[in-house]
């Protein structure tokens, strides 16, 4: 087992494009994923394992918005949970990457903690809402329905987006695959940073002010809805276009 250093580069090495990735993603979760993967490697835990530490992090963060009145405490802390989560989902795939452990199990877990901590994160903000916020309104109780919908779209269609990419390169032969991939846009890792779950998870630092925490909360079930619309253009046209190929 080499030193942390030694493990630290070999984990840069095994980064994944940063194409499609926000500028938070890439130069603040990413390599803080990096660091715990490396402590991870060394304490010689496994990716699952690593995953099953993200969801501790992120699902007590969560129960604690749906069942603690909201304060400025409670929003230091349940930031700082999530976004250790959030660095601990990142963790695990690069450690996989480094070690070669990785496997469909894993991706499977890794995807069906995502897929829970969206359902949940917004479900826990409609139970605030509904248990400690002095709301204008009953409507805004629609608020989290409507992010939550926005959420798991974008993530499942997007999770199908790249199966059936795959699918298509793999039937369309090496030929099809070997295409160049287009470059890195700084402009676009700019444009995704209001898409990115890191930033997201930036409202709740807002718990302690209801009415704010309401404010912008509602602004990024609006940009991500937005975000939701042009994406499932995209991808429809991606895939549409592999077809006619």
């Amino acid at each position: 087992m080499g030193s942390t250093g030694t493990v630290l580069r070999e984990l840069r090495g095994a980064q994944k494009s940063a194409k499609g990735v926000s500028l938070y993603s890439r130069y603040v979760n990413r390599p803080a994923g990096r660091v715990l993967a490396a402590g991870a490697y060394r304490a010689s835990l496994t990716p699952n394992q690593v995953t099953l530490i993200s969801a501790l992090f992120t699902y007590g963060a969560v129960a604690s918005v749906a069942l603690v009145e909201p304060s400025w405490t409670l929003a230091v802390l349940v930031y700082a949970a999530l976004a250790v989560g959030f660095a601990f989902d990142s963790a695990d795939g690069q450690l996989a990457r480094l070690t070669g452990r990785g496997g469909p199990d894993g991706e499977w877990l890794d995807h069906v903690v995502d897929c829970g901590k969206l359902l949940l994160v917004h479900t826990a903000v409609l139970i605030s809402f509904y248990r400690f916020g002095e709301l204008p309104s009953e409507a805004w109780l629609l608020l989290p329905l409507g992010f939550q919908l926005a959420a798991v779209v974008t993530f499942c269609a997007g999770l199908l987006r790249e199966h059936l990419g795959k699918a298509a390169a793999s039937a369309q032969g090496p030929s099809w695959a070997a295409a160049p991939a287009a470059p890195v846009s700084r402009v676009r890792a700019v444009a995704l940073l209001p898409a990115d779950y890191g930033v997201f998870c930036l409202v709740f630092l807002l718990l302690g002010a209801p009415g704010a925490f309401r404010a912008g909360y509602a602004v990024l079930a609006v940009v991500h809805t937005l975000f939701l619309a042009a994406f499932l253009a995209k991808w429809f046209r991606e895939l549409k276009a592999l077809r006619a190929g």
